[in-house]
């Protein structure tokens, strides 16, 4: 699940970017309003974590201006204003959810998470992904083959629904190391070639036509031959 944490204090955004990453999240971070807006507005988010009091532009605006465009995304506000006033004020003005500072980080998991259940039930989005007989559940979190289901760990099923929403397209090592594995740099290990064996093995062995397929010096692409 792709998070957006839009916080200007430091020290709260390091201690939630590095529990979300714990916690197997792929987390973006903005530390004013003006670049929270941006990011918002360019890149597809499951959830944005946003506080109320930022530089440029404040979290209330961010929010109303998010909505206005018609982005749906599920939004928690996380603001030191806690009294009733200005919880009501970031509700209406928007917002899915309200926590306070100081807060509990596990609590700020479970109420991600019933917002991630939330947002995956709106019936303006897709949850299940195909290509060819190749069929991804995103609620059930299955994958299934000629009707065969195939078992994947958590990073392959990150791995493979990207693949599936890029289908017929080159995607990059550059691409999957940001989207999927959240590292911006690269690591210099083989962690990508490995997860592609693994799931190259799952979905394309014992069936006649291959899905996944290596682009000489480019990358991958998630195709069904002709």
């Amino acid at each position: 699940m792709r998070v957006l944490v839009i916080e200007d204090d430091h020290d709260v955004a390091s201690y939630l970017t590095k529990g979300l990453r714990e916690s197997d999240y792929v987390v973006d971070h903005a530390e004013d309003g003006k670049e929270g807006l941006m990011m918002a507005a360019s890149e597809n988010y499951d959830i944005m974590i946003v506080d109320r009091m930022l530089p440029n532009m404040d979290g209330l605006n961010i929010i109303k201006t998010v909505r206005a465009t018609g982005n749906q995304t599920p939004i928690l506000i996380l603001s030191a204003l806690g009294d009733v006033d200005a919880r009501v004020e970031g509700l209406r003005g928007g917002g899915d959810d309200y926590l306070t500072k100081p807060f509990s980080f596990t609590e700020l998991l479970a109420r991600l998470d019933a917002l991630g259940r939330r947002g995956r039930q709106s019936p303006e989005t897709e949850t299940v992904l195909h290509v060819a007989d190749l069929e991804m559940d995103l609620l059930a979190r299955t994958v299934r083959r000629s009707g065969q289901n195939i078992d994947v760990q958590p990073r392959e099923f990150r791995l493979l629904e990207y693949l599936m929403r890029h289908a017929d397209q080159v995607v990059t090592r550059t691409m999957l190391l940001e989207k999927v594995w959240d590292y911006h740099f690269d690591p210099q290990t083989n962690v990508i070639d490995v997860h592609i064996s693994r799931l190259r093995s799952k979905i394309d062995k014992g069936f006649e036509r291959p899905l996944l397929h290596t682009v000489r010096g480019a990358g991958y692409m998630l195709r069904e031959d002709s």
